[in-house]
Formats: C-alpha cells, structure tokens, sequence
C-alpha cells in the first residue's frame, strides 16, 4: 500500500479510502474480494455518509456544496486553497495501523494457503500410495475379496 503526504498531492489531502478501493479491488470483476477489506470499506463509508448527513441537519444554511446528486456526494473532493480546511473529528481509526493489519492478515492468509497446499499434496501422495497397495494386494491375492475402504 503506498503512502503520500499532502507535500506530495499539490497540498491536497490523501483520499486513502480512494487508494485502498484501488488497490483492493479486483479489477476483473470491479469487486473487492477480500471480505475484511470490503467489510472496512463499507464501514467508513457508511461512517461518512451518516457524518455529512448530520452536518447537512446541523447547518442546513451552510454554503459547502455537500448535497446528494444523483446518489453521489458532491463538494467532498478538492477543496479551493482559499478555503480553510474542514474541522471534522478524526476517524476512530489510524490508517497505519489498519493497514499493517490488513497486511498481517494477508501474510496470514498466505501462510495458511501455502500450508493447505502441502497438506493437499501430501494427501494426494497417501492417496496414490494406497492405490497401489490396493492393486499390489489384488495381484497377490486373486481370490481374496478386500473391503473397499474410503479415503478420508
């Protein structure tokens, strides 16, 4: 995940829910398929909509443009450099800090996918093995009639 500092946008702030849609969004489908990251991405949205909602009921004469159009919210993306900045409550989250979560769950989900890979090989291998004993036996023993046991 990159990081920038406003120094780096032209003095603009960073929309980092902007850059982990992106990021995380498969682009194929145009869906995110991991389920904490599309879980996160609803959460702080919804938290936004229902803070431009209370802030459009608390000063309805206000003259940022933060109406609904067309079910998009206008008047959230760059704002004029003679205006000063907005004086909202920071999230309840740090974005570091879910990222570097978001990145612990993904090394997680890797190391649990390499590991059911190997045991998946290592079934397959017993499996095999099996087969061929079940036919070693049955050459051996012509006449002999062997239960048919089930692979777990």
């Amino acid at each position: 995940m990159l990081f920038f500092k406003a120094e780096e946008n032209d003095g603009e702030p960073v929309d980092d829910l902007a850059i982990m849609k992106r990021a995380y969004t498969n682009k194929k489908t145009s869906q995110i398929d991991d389920g904490l990251v599309r879980e996160v991405v609803t959460l702080v949205q919804t938290q936004v909509q229902d803070e431009v909602s209370q802030l459009q009921t608390e000063d309805d004469e206000s003259t940022a443009s933060t109406n609904l159009s067309r079910g998009r919210l206008v008047g959230l993306g760059r704002r004029s450099r003679s205006v000063p900045p907005f004086s909202a409550p920071p999230p309840f989250f740090d974005a570091e800090v879910l990222t570097a979560q978001l990145k612990d769950k993904d090394d997680h989900i890797s190391l649990l996918e390499t590991q059911m890979a190997a045991q998946q090989a290592g079934y397959e291998a017993h499996k095999r093995l099996n087969q061929q004993m079940a036919k070693m036996m049955h050459r051996m023993y012509p006449n002999e009639v062997f239960p048919n046991v089930q692979d777990p």
